[in-house]
């Protein structure tokens, strides 16, 4: 009896669901350090890890249930659906924390990186306040969501790309 093909679409919702929740988990600890405003290069290093780590667990998994092979198509199309998944739930926690548990979330940022501009450049106060009206703009409900699902599946394209390469292993007919 032959073993049948298992599905991408199965390893991308579980480890996509696991990434969300570690993400969210994540966010939560910021938060608590009320620091989940603010971004900057350490979050973003620590984010882009932990998605890179559930990425490679994901294929690797996927991979041996497939007794030892796995395309870069299932690769891809397995990295890409875990940052998918995970972007959805980070997105609808990000909603729910701006919009109910610190609702004051946005004007935080806002200051935050009025700071940052104002110590780190040589922009005009007059400068400064036209950057952050830009900002306003695209900081709408709507724009986060198109905006953080883009970047979800972008990133998790790029971040899927290596390790697909890697652990890609063709099924020889014999």
């Amino acid at each position: 009896m032959e073993k049948t093909k298992p599905k991408t679409g199965k390893y991308a919702l579980t480890y996509g669901l696991i990434l969300g929740a570690v993400s969210v988990v994540f966010i939560l600890m910021l938060y608590s350090l009320d620091m989940h405003y603010q971004g900057g290069s350490m979050v973003m290093g620590i984010s882009i890890l932990i998605t890179i780590a559930m990425i490679v667990i994901g294929l690797m998994q996927f991979k041996k249930d497939n007794n030892g092979f796995m395309s870069f198509g299932e690769g891809l199309k397995i990295g890409v659906g875990i940052g998918l998944v995970a972007g959805i739930i980070g997105i609808l926690f990000n909603q729910i924390l701006a919009g109910l548990i610190d609702p004051e979330m946005m004007n935080k940022a806002m200051e935050y990186q009025k700071g940052l501009l104002a110590e780190s450049s040589k922009m005009t106060p007059d400068q400064i306040e036209a950057q952050m009206e830009t900002i306003k703009k695209y900081s709408t409900p709507s724009m986060q969501i198109v905006f953080g699902l883009v970047y979800s599946v972008v990133v998790s394209f790029l971040l899927s790309l290596i390790p697909a390469l890697i652990l890609k292993k063709k099924e020889t007919i014999q």
